[in-house]
């Protein structure tokens, strides 16, 4: 969870401690006045000369002694809840304090990104200017990539899902997708290649067997690993792969793949090494996000793809429909290019009408 969520279920175990702890004082109370009244009925009792007056008042004092022991269990009962509530906001305490620990660093992350690419921008621009008074404009034209043409062949997108453990609802983002694809302008000019419980081999023989133009993994990962299923059917830790070995995979292929997109927590940093070593064109996660987050944003990117949108509309659009949501990761979807392509131009589905 992020530092949101763990401030809400922390102001939500501190209001129920503050209940329980009232609670037990109410009790606390109500226990020493049926003590009192206790107390007093046996005295009573004791001066009464009438043997019928004083069987009821000791009747009446021992009433009141159930009754206060009937609230004093109830004041115990409280207290020990108040007690767990206590250890719980504890706990909740510690993991918001690593959370926004974890927050402040990829802010920093996604900052010292934001200044690479605003100086990868910067040089870019300044040798494109360069290269505009040594050359014709068509000789600039040339220095870009001439990638892979959407016709005449169908756009192929490999669809890997991952969820050993069963905390992530990559079945449902895979449907989202399908459905986006299946409602969109070119919906005949798309193939799905839908694996919902990938395993490595999955990877491999989707990328040398299918030959996708688009992989898209969605599960688990960090800054430097994707989780994978392992080949077995109970619930399990799945298969770590680091960072390095994906991308020797995606790169293991006469006819690489365009398109990376890693729809999972803290991939973003793995995308400039995608982009500089394998692919065009890489998207990747620059903190942790929700699974309805990360569904939205790639349904949507998918279903501008499908419209015949750019590479760059698409991810735009994506982080639009999260913006227009109300979540709040509409900036975690991160777009990374290699230097000589254009994902503003690059369109990946194309009517060859």
């Amino acid at each position: 969870m992020g530092s949101q969520q763990y401030r809400r279920e922390l102001d939500r175990k501190r209001k129920q401690r503050v209940e329980a702890e009232k609670k037990a004082v109410e009790y606390r109370n109500k226990e020493s006045q049926k003590r009192a009244e206790a107390d007093r009925a046996h005295q009573e009792a004791i001066k009464t000369k009438s043997a019928s007056a004083q069987k009821a008042k000791m009747s009446r004092a021992a009433q009141r002694d159930r009754d206060a022991a009937s609230a004093g269990r109830e004041a115990n009962k409280w207290q020990k809840k108040a007690s767990d509530y206590r250890k719980q906001e504890v706990n909740l305490q510690t993991k918001l304090a690593r959370a926004e620990h974890s927050e402040a660093e990829a802010a920093e992350r996604k900052r010292k990104r934001e200044q690479a690419e605003t100086d990868r921008r910067t040089a870019a621009e300044r040798a494109a200017i360069e290269v505009r008074f040594d050359r014709t404009e068509h000789a600039v034209g040339e220095v870009l990539r001439k990638l892979r043409a959407p016709k005449p062949e169908k756009l192929r997108v490999l669809l890997l899902g991952a969820s050993s453990e069963g905390d992530l609802r990559v079945g449902r983002e895979q449907k989202r997708i399908r459905s986006a694809v299946e409602s969109a302008l070119h919906r005949d000019l798309i193939e799905l290649d839908v694996r919902p419980a990938a395993t490595v081999n999955d990877l491999l023989d989707g990328i040398t067997r299918f030959r996708p133009h688009v992989v898209h993994f969605s599960g688990h990962s960090s800054e430097d690993l994707i989780v994978f299923e392992r080949d077995t059917d109970v619930l399990h830790k799945g298969q770590d792969v680091t960072a390095h070995a994906f991308l020797r995979a995606i790169a293991a292929t006469d006819d690489p793949p365009l398109l990376v997109l890693l729809n999972a927590c803290n991939s973003a940093a793995q995308i400039d090494q995608l982009v500089g070593d394998a692919v065009p064109f890489a998207i990747g996660m620059a903190d942790s996000i929700n699974d309805e987050d990360a569904i939205s944003y790639a349904a949507r990117f998918y279903a501008s793809v499908a419209n015949g949108q750019s590479v760059r509309s698409a991810h735009l659009s994506g982080q639009a429909a999260l913006e227009l949501a109300g979540l709040d990761s509409t900036e975690l979807p991160i777009l990374a290019s290699a230097t000589d392509v254009d994902p503003g131009v690059t369109v990946l589905v194309e009517s060859v009408g």
